[in-house]
């Protein structure tokens, strides 16, 4: 994996369940303590055995500040001398090496190495191979149940968007697209409803994925919002009874492109104005202002906003 996997996070954490991320950080950072304090002590927690060298004593707890959010440790205590985790000491890379590892999972799951330069990374020690394999199972079962959880109730709201990450396939490098679709539910809570990876962002690659999601329950979605990619349009059309709009914020991104970088601003604030209007009316009157007076200095993003605006302003 490379650090082309932190677009990733950015994708996740464009809901609020960037708790997926923090979640699997707890999960991953609390078995790994587990594994190192039970090398320490001779035996596993609650585990009654004569090779025992030291008794537990309880736990304290310490909150540890991550790319995904605040994650609350419980560390535990000794009752003969002390234990504190080798990834809390600073300067240590740890959280990055572990956030890596937990994206890995979510894109094509865990090898045993990835998992032992994590170890080396967090700089703990004692932890066997068995045990490392044993991780990495778990953190693929929580991965997977995840993934494959049921969806219920009715989401109108279907969000969808994709990065490109390269990971490592047969020995080499190679660039995937994973997407990603967030909904908001009819109690206006919003949640990462699926993932997927594939070679490339081709129409049936959309239509399966969506495919994927009608299958496990997803129901009730009367819009969808993403960039102008002609297989997710192609893909909703045949699949969801659904209207479709443009993504305010990736059109803006090629609306800006054309601005220049001295005009950047200027345009995205001409721009916005249309999305302040209160009545849709309103709105396609101030779009198509705007568009008029940009047009004779910037020709290309009038042009742009004369064909986006009924796909923009759905």
């Amino acid at each position: 994996m490379t650090d082309t996997l932190m677009d990733l996070r950015t994708l996740v954490e464009k809901a609020p369940d960037s708790d997926i991320l923090r979640d699997m950080i707890s999960f991953a950072a609390e078995r790994l303590m587990e594994m190192e304090v039970s090398a320490a002590t001779g035996a596993g927690y609650g585990e009654k055995s004569r090779d025992r060298l030291v008794q537990r004593n309880g736990h304290r707890e310490r909150d540890w500040e991550t790319r995904a959010g605040t994650v609350e440790l419980h560390i535990p205590r000794l009752r003969k001398g002390s234990y504190f985790p080798g990834f809390l000491e600073p300067r240590r890379m740890a959280e990055k090496a572990l956030t890596a590892v937990i994206q890995e999972a979510y894109i094509q799951g865990i090898s045993t190495r990835s998992v032992d330069d994590l170890v080396r990374a967090m700089g703990m020690s004692g932890i066997s191979k068995s045990q490392v394999s044993r991780l990495c199972e778990e953190i693929d079962e929580r991965v997977h149940a995840f993934l494959d959880r049921p969806i219920e109730g009715d989401w109108p709201y279907l969000w969808i968007d994709a990065t490109y990450v390269k990971v490592r396939q047969a020995g080499r490098i190679v660039s995937v697209a994973v997407i990603i679709a967030v909904g908001v539910n009819t109690d206006g809570k919003r949640e990462v409803l699926g993932m997927d990876i594939g070679a490339s962002e081709a129409e049936t690659f959309w239509t399966d994925f969506i495919r994927k999601l009608t299958r496990r329950g997803l129901r009730g979605v009367k819009l969808v919002i993403s960039d102008a990619h002609e297989g997710i349009k192609a893909a909703v059309s045949k699949l969801l009874c659904a209207s479709w709009q443009r993504c305010r914020v990736h059109f803006m991104r090629n609306a800006l492109a054309h601005a220049g970088k001295s005009g950047r601003r200027v345009a995205s604030a001409f721009i916005a104005t249309a999305f302040a209007q209160e009545t849709p009316e309103a709105a396609s009157q101030q779009w198509r202002s705007v568009a008029d007076q940009v047009r004779t200095k910037v020709p290309k993003l009038a042009t742009l906003m004369d064909d986006a605006e009924p796909d923009v302003l759905a």
